[in-house]
């Protein structure tokens, strides 16, 4: 738990937090919501007060969204994403949505982000990069945000520090808990990446070096 709590909830963190600006009561909308990333952004965002609201792919991860926190969870893979949304949030749409996935989930967000809401932009996990209407973002009046935690490091590392003992006092009250589904050996590390690619896997796959507690 500890070696997960690391990059993703620290990309959670300054996304929703610092970027983002999230607020109590607000929506936010998670994609890949079972995933590493994503499960981390919506117990970041359940601990901020938001309304959660998390996209998956098949019942299994669905389950685990619910597990994981999530007020409404869609399926994409049985739902139609952009129905779903508007519909759970009486039309209004998303104050803030989390895409690490692009392609196709980008282009749903830009149809239910509420009034001045905020796209946060993580990762490509679908492969594909969209290239955003910004006529679009000035009609329906809402922000395109990029998030490169790595830039953090280099640019301002003492937020990274701040960031990390606002993770811990959240872990030690159990208001986070990284999501670790599978522990595996060094030797079964490739196979494990290889699963994480093929986007098969819930939350976080650490790898345990031999002689260490599993």
């Amino acid at each position: 738990e500890a070696a997960a709590l690391h990059i993703g909830y620290q990309t959670g963190w300054f996304g929703l937090h610092r970027r983002a600006a999230l607020q109590s009561g607000e929506t936010l909308l998670v994609h890949a919501a079972a995933g590493g990333v994503g499960s981390a952004a919506v117990q970041l965002g359940k601990a901020a007060g938001a309304r959660v609201i998390g996209v998956v792919g098949g019942a299994d991860k669905a389950a685990v969204a619910r597990e994981q926190g999530c007020d409404v969870v869609i399926d994409r893979r049985t739902e139609d994403v952009v129905a779903a949304v508007k519909e759970a949030t009486g039309g209004r749409g998303a104050d803030v949505i989390y895409d690490p996935v692009g392609g196709e989930a980008y282009t749903q967000s830009a149809k239910v982000v509420a009034f001045e809401g905020r796209i946060v932009v993580v990762g490509f996990a679908s492969g594909i990069i969209p290239s955003p209407a910004l006529n679009h973002a000035l009609v329906k009046n809402y922000s395109i945000q990029g998030l490169h935690w790595g830039l953090y490091a280099t640019k301002n590392p003492k937020l990274i520090l701040d960031c990390h003992r606002q993770l811990t006092e959240l872990a030690a009250k159990g208001a986070i808990k990284p999501l670790v589904s599978e522990r595996v050996p060094l030797s079964e590390a490739a196979a494990a990446v290889q699963r994480v690619g093929d986007g098969v896997t819930t939350g976080r796959v650490t790898v345990v070096p031999k002689g260490a507690a599993a």
